[in-house]
C-alpha cells in the first residue's frame, strides 16, 4: 500500500512547503505558577519554524520540517510530535554521539504570565544537536529539491556561526532554484545583540519574497552616511497607517524583490488580555486589518500563527484584505490554545473568527 497523508488525500496542496530550524522541548509550570514555585512541569515541544510547519500541515498544506535532533528518546519524541500533526520529517537528521557529542535537544522553560504579571522564557539550548552538527555537510540543493516555498527565521542563525552560515546558504540556493522565500526576523535578545541581528538579517533581505516584521533590519536613510539614521527611527510600536505605509514603501524601494510585507501590532492591556491588528503591503498597497481583542490562554507562538496564516492565505489566493484578516485571526485563535503551535485543523474556524462570527458551530 502506498503511504500518504490522509488529510491531503482529497485535496491538492497548492504548494509544497519546507521550513528549517530548531525544535525544542518546552517545560511549563502548571496553573500559571512561577518557576521557583514549581514542583512539576508540563512537557511539550515547539520552536518558531516547527510551529509554522505544524500549523500549515493542520490546514492541509504539504508541509516538511528539517532539523537535527539527537538520536535518543527526546529527539525521537520531538519527531513523533511533528509527525502526529502531519508534518513530513523525512529530511530530519537523528545525530550520533560522534556527530553531536553533547546529544542535547534544545530546551526552554516558559513561566506563563497572568493578569499584570508578564510571561517569561528561560532558554537552555546551548550545545544542542542542531548547533553541534556540521551543517556544511548538508546537501542544500537536495534538501530543497521539489519544494515551492521555504520559510526561515532570524532565530536559527542567532544560535551560532555554524547555523548562521547554513541559513544564508539555504537562502541563496532557494533563490537560485526559484522558491518563494519567506523570512521572519524574530529577534531574541537572549541569543544575540540588536546590532548583530540587524547586520545579519539585513544580509538576508535580497533573497526574501515575503517578509514578516520590520525589525531587526537596517534601513538607512543614506547607505553612505549612517549618521543620518534609519527610516524606522522614531516610529512607535503601534504606528498609524501613514507611518506604517511609509516604512513599507522604503523597504520595497530598497529591496524590489520583496512581494509582500506583513507585521502584526500588539496592544497589551494586561498579561491576560491583548488586542491584535496587522498591516500588510501587497500589490503596491498597504492594508490594515480589523482589531481583535481576546483573553490569553497561551501567548507563545502568536507571531508564528500570524505568519502561517498569511502564508496559507497567499497560497490559496485570498483577496488582500482577507489575507491580512485571516493572518490576524490565526494569531488570535492561537492565543486560546495551549502549546506553541496553532493546532487548528478547520479553516472555517479561522474564517468565522476573521469575520467576527463567534456563534457556536453545530
Amino acid at each position: 500500500m502506498e503511504h500518504c497523508n490522509p488529510i491531503l488525500k482529497n485535496q491538492q496542496s497548492p504548494q509544497k512547503f519546507i521550513t528549517i530550524g530548531e525544535v525544542m522541548l518546552r517545560l511549563t509550570p502548571p496553573n500559571y505558577e512561577k518557576i521557583r514555585m514549581a514542583t512539576n512541569f508540563e512537557a511539550s515541544y515547539g520552536g518558531s519554524e516547527a510551529n509554522i510547519a505544524l500549523a500549515l500541515a493542520n490546514l492541509g498544506v504539504d508541509s516538511t520540517f528539517f532539523s537535527v535532533v539527537p538520536n535518543n528518546s527526546l529527539g525521537k519524541s520531538a519527531i513523533r510530535w511533528l509527525r502526529s500533526n502531519d508534518v513530513h520529517c523525512t529530511p530530519m537528521i537523528l545525530s550520533t554521539k560522534e556527530e553531536t557529542p553533547t546529544q542535547r535537544l534544545g530546551t526552554y522553560y516558559l513561566e506563563t504570565g497572568y493578569g499584570i504579571r508578564p510571561s517569561k522564557v528561560i532558554y537552555d539550548r546551548m550545545h544542542s544537536a542542531l548547533t553541534e552538527y556540521d551543517l556544511s555537510k548538508v546537501d542544500v540543493e537536495g534538501l530543497l529539491d521539489g519544494f515551492d516555498w521555504l520559510h526561515l527565521s532570524g532565530i536559527t542563525p542567532a544560535l551560532n556561526q555554524n547555523c548562521a552560515d547554513f541559513i544564508l546558504r539555504c537562502l541563496q540556493v532557494a533563490k537560485d532554484k526559484g522558491l518563494t522565500v519567506s523570512f521572519d526576523g524574530n529577534f531574541r535578545s537572549t541569543l544575540w545583540s540588536w546590532e548583530a541581528a540587524r547586520d545579519y538579517c539585513t544580509r538576508c533581505l535580497p533573497y526574501v519574497d515575503v517578509l514578516f516584521g520590520i525589525e531587526p533590519y537596517h534601513l538607512w536613510r543614506d547607505e553612505n552616511d549612517h549618521s543620518k539614521g534609519d527610516w524606522k527611527d522614531g516610529v512607535p510600536l503601534q504606528p498609524s497607517y501613514e507611518q506604517q505605509d511609509e516604512i513599507f514603501q522604503r523597504f520595497v524601494e530598497r529591496y524590489p524583490n520583496i512581494r509582500c510585507i506583513g507585521r502584526h501590532v500588539r496592544y497589551v492591556h494586561s498579561g491576560s488580555e491583548n488586542s491584535l491588528k496587522a498591516f500588510m503591503w501587497y500589490e503596491n498597497h498597504t492594508f490594515e486589518s480589523k482589531l481583535f481583542t481576546f483573553n490569553i490562554l497561551d501567548r507563545v507562538g502568536g507571531g508564528d500563527a500570524f505568519a502561517s496564516g498569511l502564508i496559507y492565505a497567499m497560497m490559496h489566493d485570498y483577496r488582500p484584505m482577507d489575507m491580512v484578516n485571516f493572518a490576524v485571526a490565526s494569531s488570535a485563535i492561537k492565543h486560546t490554545i495551549h502549546g506553541d503551535a496553532n493546532i487548528t485543523d478547520d479553516v472555517d474556524t479561522i474564517r468565522n473568527l476573521m469575520n467576527m462570527n463567534y456563534d457556536i458551530k453545530r
